[in-house]
């Protein structure tokens, strides 16, 4: 079994998920709605053409923005007529981690923010989300492994 010590220094970039959908900030609200239902994801890291990180925009965000409770079906035929951009609605400057920081520092960060996502990039660049999920991954694989 890997050592307490070990499972601390295990690195964001072991768990994320490299290369993540992302969304331009200047793409139709209906985009990224698009996006996410394809991609069964709840959120989008929002880059520039650099493919720096700028923003981060969520489903939440995205229902916050339509001026009715819509069903599955009515939101998708209404998104095209909301006339915003991810822009308007994404949180700017978000909680991010770095590749090389441990998975220990992101399940401490997103608890602290109280999130269950975070972009990772390497500098300025995306490189990444890790979520709960990916940690769980982690803590499945770990316990697996106390088993055998």
């Amino acid at each position: 079994m890997t050592s307490q010590l070990a499972r601390h220094r295990m690195e964001v970039r072991d768990w994320m998920t490299p290369n993540p959908v992302t969304v331009a900030p200047d793409a139709p609200l209906a985009e990224a709605y698009r996006l996410m239902e394809e991609n069964e994801v709840r959120r989008l890291p929002v880059v520039n053409k650099q493919r720096e990180l700028v923003g981060i925009i969520t489903r939440s965000d995205l229902l916050q923005h339509v001026p009715f409770f819509p069903d599955e079906e009515e939101l998708e035929e209404e998104l095209p007529y909301i006339n915003l951009t991810v822009e308007e609605v994404m949180s700017y400057d978000p909680i991010s981690i770095e590749s090389t920081d441990t998975i220990q520092a992101a399940a401490e960060l997103m608890l602290e923010a109280k999130i269950s996502g975070l972009p990772v990039r390497a500098g300025n660049r995306l490189v990444g989300i890790i979520t709960e999920s990916d940690i769980f991954r982690l803590v499945v694989a770990e316990w697996g492994e106390g088993e055998g």
